[in-house]
This record gives structure tokens, sequence and C-alpha cells, in this order.
């Protein structure tokens, strides 16, 4: 796929996105075309993106053509977890040098696809361009055309080099990807009417296995998962599903809006977080497929385990009950994470709006109610100001955030992708409990805010003193 203007005009002007179906004139897409500044890592590159979204199809291999940094610096970031191949955890780089920049590296590339499929016998084969090998001109399209006739296995141009955009635009041009290049080039062995597939999720800290389990019980089979736990032929056939479930609409809008285009698979909007969430992703998907039967033995299965949770839940709850969190995430967790506090009786007391579309603000509105705190900026300064107006007992927040809420001395959850807890799906209602409870009463918490003992001896009389 060839990276032109006119098709990253069109992946920002997506319109299935919220951005650009709430907003006119000079405002529209104005998120979609924020970029990173230079020299600043925050956010994400086009190449970080791509990469988020393509690495958990675990039997493939993932080539970044480019200097070591490219792979070096985002590898293994995200905990995305597999049941079987392990192949995807194994960086894979041409590691350019000045001679390559200078005299190019087209040769050295399809040396390296050689290489890794010799050697590793890979499904595919992902080759990932990047910066530099954009800016000299490496015409990877070729290389990788070249390359699959000659080892007979798929290999795969990902043209996002970090320059383009964001990481949500990479996220998408992964879409484009898949779907030029995958999705439609096989068949399933056999399909059923209760086929879906999963969009936008990646299985971080193995999440997805607890919502798999669930949609078994009610004989709801998910034929593609895109892309955590995937094998890269699973992914080949997802146009043979009969719905597909986007959980970040933001990352793969433009995968799930083309599928119901070119192949008539209808797409939802769900969230895994939280009790209310979880049940209304059954009832939608029950509801989509149609089926009377099927909707039946939904309100049956939620009944018994919405049941079972509230047992678990029970003694959690009574212990979280009131307590005021501020959160400090992106995208449909700004508002997803605001249901599963709620669930446990716990008071989200602000959330960051910097990724969310108009129906995610809308959502937030009404979860937040009137006092609740919108953030447009979460820098540190920002957080604490925040923390200290609002009285908060946490912070939740994703990992390069922990040092704020150390410095305001009050406790941390990391709720984003370096996690290693899964907390979606009915069990991860639980572990969620179990490390907000763990995390509000440690020890630590009231020793820290204890006055120092050199304070102490400050405040004593002169004549006390030893």
């Amino acid at each position: 796929m060839k990276m032109t203007q006119s098709k990253i005009n069109e992946l920002l002007t997506e319109p299935g996105c919220e951005h650009n179906n709430q907003k006119n004139g000079e405002k529209k897409n104005k998120a979609c075309k924020q970029q990173a500044q230079p020299g600043a890592a925050q956010g994400g590159c086009s190449f970080d993106g791509a990469m988020i979204a393509l690495v958990p199809i675990t039997d493939a291999a993932h080539l970044v053509h480019g200097p070591i940094a490219c792979a070096g610096n985002s590898w293994g970031s995200r905990g995305s977890l597999s049941s079987g191949p392990m192949l995807y955890k194994t960086g894979f780089t041409t590691d350019l040098n000045e001679n390559d920049v200078i005299f190019g590296s087209e040769k050295k590339l399809y040396k390296a696809i050689q290489h890794v499929q010799q050697n590793h016998n890979p499904a595919a084969i992902f080759v990932y361009s990047t910066c530099v090998t954009a800016l000299t001109g490496e015409d990877i399209d070729a290389v990788c055309k070249a390359a699959a006739k000659k080892v007979g296995i798929p290999i795969i141009p990902v043209n996002a080099p970090g320059f383009i955009g964001s990481k949500n635009l990479g996220n998408r041009l992964a879409g484009e990807t898949l779907l030029e290049y995958v999705v439609g080039t096989s068949e399933p062995e056999h399909t059923t009417p209760y086929d879906i597939n999963l969009i936008g999720e990646y299985n971080i800290a193995g999440e997805m296995w607890n919502v798999t389990p669930i949609l078994e019980k009610l004989g709801v089979r998910v034929l593609s998962k895109i892309t955590g736990d995937a094998r890269y032929k699973e992914v080949s056939y997802a146009h043979r599903a009969k719905l597909n479930v986007m959980i970040c609409s933001k990352a793969m809008i433009n995968m799930a809006r083309k599928m119901e285009e070119r192949y008539g698979i209808p797409y939802i909007e769900e969230s895994f977080y939280g009790v209310a969430d979880m049940n209304r992703f059954l009832r939608t998907v029950a509801s989509k497929l149609g089926d009377a039967d099927l909707q039946e033995r939904t309100e049956k299965l939620i009944a018994e385990e919405t049941a079972k949770l509230d047992e678990k839940l029970a003694p959690y709850r009574a212990r979280l009950k009131g307590k005021r969190v501020v959160l400090y995430t992106g995208g449909v967790k700004s508002w997803s994470i605001i249901s599963a506090a709620k669930d446990l009786g716990m008071e989200v007391v602000a959330t960051s709006t910097k990724k969310s579309t108009e129906e995610d603000k809308a959502k937030i509105k009404d979860l937040l109610g009137k006092d609740g705190i919108m953030m447009s900026k979460g820098n540190p300064q920002e957080l604490i100001r925040v923390i200290g107006e609002t009285k908060a007992d946490m912070l939740i927040a994703g990992g390069r955030n922990q040092y704020t809420a150390l410095k305001a001395r009050i406790p941390f959850l990391d709720i984003n992708q370096e996690r290693h807890h899964a907390y979606a799906g009915y069990d991860g209602m639980v572990n969620m409990a179990r490390e907000l409870d763990e995390a509000l009463y440690s020890p630590v918490w009231q020793q820290i805010r204890q006055p120092a003992p050199w304070e102490i001896s400050e405040q004593l009389p002169v004549n006390s003193k030893q």
C-alpha cells in the first residue's frame, strides 16, 4: 500500500469518527491532525501506532526496516499476551547504518526477509517502514512483493513512518494494511450464525480471556481477534463474521466501517470494563445477532454472573465506598473506567478528555455529574492541583503518571497498556477491586503522611530537646 497524501487525508477525515461527525469548519479533524512536537515522544508516532495494532498477531514476524532505535525504543511496551505462538515477542530489524542510508538498503531488507523466513518459519512477515527509510525513498512495497514470490509466504509492507502523524493515524494505517493485504484472502473451515470479530482489542494482560469464555457459554464464537492473541490465518477470514465489535473506536474505526461497506458486516462499539458495560455488551451482541433464544439465554447468564460477582465484590465495596478518584487515561477508558468505579461505590471526581471524541465527552458528563472535572490537559502540575482541589484518595492513570501520585502522597493504579492485571469482564472487576483495595489500604500511606522526624524535632520546645 503506497502512502500518499490523499490516503492520509482520507484517514484523517474518517466519516465513522465522532470528531468528524460532530465538528464543522476549522475545528473539523483538529484532534486527528495534532502531531507530536519534535523531540517529544508523548502520545506516540504513526510507526508506534501501527506496531501496537499489528504486533499482537502472534504467529507472524514483525521486521522493522530502519535504525536499531526504531525497534529498540518501542519493542515490548505493551503487555499483549498469547495463548500459543511467541514469535511476536522476537524483535527483528534491518539495523541500518550510515552506509545503508547513503547507498540504499533494499537488498539488505530482501536478505533480512529471507533470513527471518528460513530461521523462524512465520505465518507471514510484516515489514515496517520508518522515518529514515521513508525519507531515503526505500521501495518496501516492491521488495516485499519480490520477496513473497521467493519465500512463499505473505510479506506485507506497512507504510507508516513516524513523521506522517500521530499514533492514532498509525492505528488506522494498520487497519488499512490488514484490509488491503490480509482480510478476505482465505476462508474459515466453517461458519456459524453467531460469529463475531473483536476489533481494537489487544489482549492487554490477558483481558480478552476474561471475555471469550462468557461468549462461549452463549454459543457466540469470536471468529477473528483483531489483533490480541490473533493468528494470521484467522485475520484473513475475518470477512465472514456476522458482527464487528469495536473496543476502541479511535484505533480502527476505518476498518469496521469499510468492512461494513465491502462485506455488509454491521459494527458496534462496546466496553468490557464494569458490570453495567459488560452486561450491555452481551445484550447488544445478542440483539444485533437477532436471535430471540440467544437474547433469553443472555439475560439468564447475566443474572447468574452478576449474582456471583456481587457476592465476590461485597467485601471490597464496603471498603471502597465513597473513595474519591482522579482518572487520567485516554479513549474509551476515559468513560468506561468511570462506570467500573461506580460499580464499586467509588466516586470519580475528575477525568481526562484529551483523546476523547464528542460522544465520549457526552458519556463522561453524564457519568461525572455537574461537579465532575473534565481535564483537557494533564501535566503533573495540573494533576497535583486537581488532586488537591478535589481531595482525591487515589490516582488511576498510565504508568508514567505514577510519580505524580507519589509526589501527591496518594495511591496509584496503572490502567494503561503496561499493566500486568486484567480488568475486563466479570473476573476483571474482581481483579480491579482487589488492586484498588490493596493500593488504598497499604500501610505505607499512613507512614509517609506523618511528619518526618526532623520536622517533629523542630516543633518541640527547646527545653524538651535531648
